[in-house]
């Protein structure tokens, strides 16, 4: 199962892009809200029903954790201390972690990215604390997984699904979407 985090503020097309091209990959997606309501609303008005509330899982099947960036969604997700906990803990035991645009400062401030090669929004490289800082669309070091920005969501997707089935099934993906 892969757990999208959802907070006031997030950045659309990084939730559901990314979300859409995991699922076109055959894997489980479940958007989660952090908020006191599975209606979430985006950086850019638009609401989004979540599957659950952080509360309805204890998250034993995480294949992969991701969070979007956008703002204030990131910093929604940075200050809410269950799921910083739950990161630390799935960070700690080698498990996956995915990150996008904004998203990668909740990994930096929270030092999981020291010796790790990471991207973000630009201007946002300050925040990724121990980080090698590359600049291509989305990359995976070790158990972390990130990206750029908006423009660089499907390519994000893409890249998890690589990391979980390999970079044959993420090519088929890829051009069953006209993306390659």
């Amino acid at each position: 199962m892969i757990y999208i985090f959802l907070a006031e503020g997030f950045e659309e097309t990084e939730a559901i892009a990314t979300a859409d091209v995991i699922i076109r990959g055959g894997l489980e997606v479940k958007l989660v809200s952090i908020m006191d309501s599975k209606t979430v609303t985006g950086s850019h008005g638009i609401s989004i029903q979540a599957d659950i509330m952080f509360d309805e899982s204890d998250y034993n099947d995480a294949e992969v954790l991701v969070l979007p960036g956008g703002m204030p969604g990131t910093t929604n997700l940075a200050k809410y201390d269950r799921l910083i906990a739950l990161l630390k803990k799935q960070h700690d035991e080698g498990k996956k972690i995915a990150a996008i645009c904004a998203a990668p400062m909740v990994f930096g401030t929270n030092g999981l990215l020291e010796g790790k090669k990471a991207v973000c929004f630009p201007g946002f490289e300050e925040y990724l604390k121990g980080a090698d800082v590359q600049q291509v669309k989305a990359l995976t070091d070790g158990n972390v997984t990130t990206g750029r920005g908006p423009g660089a969501a499907i390519d994000f997707g893409l890249e998890i699904v690589r990391i979980l089935q390999g970079e044959d099934r993420a090519d088929e993906v890829a051009k069953s979407m006209v993306y390659r």
